[in-house]
């Protein structure tokens, strides 16, 4: 794992921006694995500047996302189809039917889920995939559990997920409890990954991701075992990392 030491959260944000449109440049018709939530914000800002400016085009990008709330449908404002509307993809030149997000009003959930995955296999792959890290040390909405699920799944949320994305919500009790995720499957078949951080309040999931055990009950830990990981963070969220004595 490469791990980039960055200043604060506009630092960061630029340095992850700079990986992914690399790989855009590299390979025009490259599979991104896209994020939501706050952290990919700035990044996504950044490739928008950079693609009105003609610096990077998304013609031939094909894009599939992590994860979905299951009961919400793509014109909800707190739906991650939504989201990526909003924060990215009305923004840039990408062409509407080369980007997925997971069904969150599909009828037959088993049935999303394995045409998900089939859909991912089908397009070769994913070249990149982007990663936030949760507070409880998920990736996707893969909450702490026994084992590591592979494939493409509902899963219920924990609590504490609940708790942290209530803010985003009018009350706790409107946060849906269950969600498509993108199983650890398609996640580490992807050539690369890059997983940013931000914030001191991540420093706990960060540490146990970078340094702990292969624990399924924190389910970033998994990524020590890619052969391809950049890591962009800025220095509160690495804070104990830094103070555990790794050289970052």
């Amino acid at each position: 794992m490469r791990i980039y030491r960055e200043k604060d959260y506009d630092a960061m944000s630029r340095r992850a921006a700079h990986v992914m449109a690399a790989e855009i440049i590299h390979r025009p018709d490259c599979v991104l694995g896209l994020a939501t939530g706050s952290t990919p914000i700035g990044m996504y800002k950044q490739l928008i500047q950079w693609n009105k400016a003609g610096d990077i085009t998304f013609k031939e990008v094909r894009t599939v996302n992590l994860d979905e709330y299951k009961g919400l449908s793509p014109e909800h404002d707190q739906g991650y189809r939504y989201f990526m509307q909003k924060q990215l993809f009305d923004h840039v030149d990408i062409l509407p039917e080369n980007t997925r997000v997971p069904d969150g009003l599909a009828a037959d959930a088993d049935a999303e889920c394995a045409a998900y995955d089939a859909y991912i296999r089908s397009l070769g792959g994913i070249d990149l995939q982007l990663l936030g890290v949760g507070h409880n040390g998920h990736i996707g909405f893969n909450e702490p559990a026994d084992v590591f699920v592979t494939p493409t799944h509902v899963v219920d949320l924990t609590e504490r997920t609940i708790d942290a994305n209530a803010r985003f919500f009018a009350t706790r009790d409107d946060v849906p409890r269950q969600a498509f995720t993108m199983g650890i499957g398609p996640i580490m078949a992807a050539k690369k990954i890059l997983l940013i951080a931000s914030g001191e309040e991540k420093a706990e999931a960060v540490y146990n991701t970078i340094c702990g055990a292969v624990d399924p009950h924190c389910q970033g830990s998994i990524l020590q075992l890619h052969p391809d990981v950049v890591m962009v963070a800025d220095e509160a969220a690495l804070s104990k990392v830094i103070a555990a004595g790794v050289k970052v």
